[in-house]
């Protein structure tokens, strides 16, 4: 259990962060299921690499990795990564349809 809490929190804020920019994003045609699989790749992908930066790794243990190399770099991680591939596919859709 220990190696999936920041994956599952990395997926859920990832979706939090994608659903956030689909919602700004309005003129863009997104499916809410492009929205949460790109938010939830993205929030992983960001995660693992915020958390990586600062010294947790995605399965790391939370007490050894410090405060933010854990569970809120996951978060942070999560959300800003889940929010910048959600707009880069966004960017891409609208010039797909024009």
């Amino acid at each position: 259990m220990e190696a999936l809490l920041p994956i599952i929190i990395q997926i859920i804020t990832g979706v939090l962060g994608g659903q956030a920019v689909g919602a700004v994003l309005q003129q863009v045609a997104m499916s809410q299921l492009t929205k949460i699989i790109s938010g939830a790749v993205g929030g992983v992908a960001g995660g693992t690499a915020l958390g990586s930066l600062l010294g947790g790794a995605a399965g790391a243990d939370p007490a050894t990795s410090g405060a933010l190399g854990g569970l809120l770099g996951n978060a942070v991680g999560g959300a800003g990564g889940g929010a910048i591939l959600t707009g880069i596919v966004g960017a891409i859709m609208k010039a797909m349809n024009k």
